[in-house]
């Protein structure tokens, strides 16, 4: 017969879990709310400010991203692995490392590759097996882009020295608080527009200052946009992955419980029958 004690205690373990694990859902769905407008209006600037600058690029003789487009031959690869800072968010930070591992094995494995951290778990598991140059892992405490465009430009220097031939982006991108894509974006050398590409745009335009000089001060700008976005992207899927997480957990530790309290129940009644009787026998035993 179970342990009454043991099973009470267990039903109290488990709803005080309860408790924390839906606290930790309704704090992460607030942050979330305010994370998915940030990335949700962001997505359109960021777009349109990309394409505007392929679009002038496209028509610019010769090497219009000067030092930043630099095509080499790739032997030494920076990969800026996003993930968070905590855990108990699902598979969010798991599926960045597999998708990082699985990016190197098919493009990069007879290359160097280095990872460039910000977020403490993916640098964590990954160092293990890969070196990790630098990590950032303060960011979240104030993400503005300010602070992440210091970042870009530490990247943007390592490239433009030859640290690195090749710079890419590994994050998740916000689909909705269940749903989180795995990406891998390249960062530098700016990727060129390909001829025939749907987005490219042949308009007649008067350009002051020069088209070469817009596209040269837009370069950078351009890269902090598109690091902060992916940023933004990876922030708001860990609140939505840690939602996600949390409200499974609590269900889960509702079915624990009340299956818990069934077999408290059970073994209540088996300790009361018993008692019954031993009570009806000592009494019969009596009366002979």
């Amino acid at each position: 017969m179970p342990n009454l004690k043991e099973i009470r205690n267990r039903i109290t373990s488990i709803g005080s879990t309860m408790q924390i694990t839906s606290a930790m859902k309704m704090v992460s769905a607030a942050k979330l709310k305010k994370a998915q407008d940030a990335i949700v209006a962001m997505r359109p600037y960021s777009s349109k400010l990309t394409e505007l600058l392929q679009n002038l690029s496209a028509t610019l003789e010769g090497d219009a991203g000067g030092v930043y487009s630099d095509q080499r031959e790739v032997s030494k690869v920076l990969m800026v692995v996003i993930t968070s800072n905590r855990g108990l968010c699902g598979g969010f930070n798991s599926s960045i490392s597999k998708e990082f591992i699985k990016t190197v094995a098919e493009k990069y494995s007879d290359k160097t590759v280095d990872i460039f951290g910000i977020g403490k778990k993916g640098a964590a598991v990954l160092s293990k097996n890969y070196k990790v140059v630098d990590s950032r892992n303060d960011i979240y405490d104030d993400l503005t882009f300010d602070n992440v465009a210091v970042i870009a430009e530490e990247l943007m220097a390592m490239y433009v020295h030859g640290n690195y031939d090749k710079i890419e982006l590994v994050y998740n991108q916000f689909k909705n608080a269940a749903t989180q894509l795995p990406q891998v974006e390249q960062f530098l050398p700016i990727k060129p527009i390909l001829e025939g590409d749907a987005s490219a745009v042949n308009s007649d335009y008067i350009f002051e200052p020069s088209k070469e000089e817009i596209v040269l001060a837009l370069i950078p700008k351009s890269l902090k946009t598109q690091l902060y976005k992916a940023i933004r992207d990876s922030f708001a899927s860990e609140h939505g992955a840690r939602m996600t997480a949390m409200h499974k957990a609590t269900d889960n530790a509702t079915d624990l419980r009340d299956e818990l309290l069934l077999k408290y129940n059970k073994a209540r009644q088996a300790a009361i029958t018993n008692e019954i009787l031993e009570i009806v026998g000592g009494a019969e035993a009596l009366n002979n």
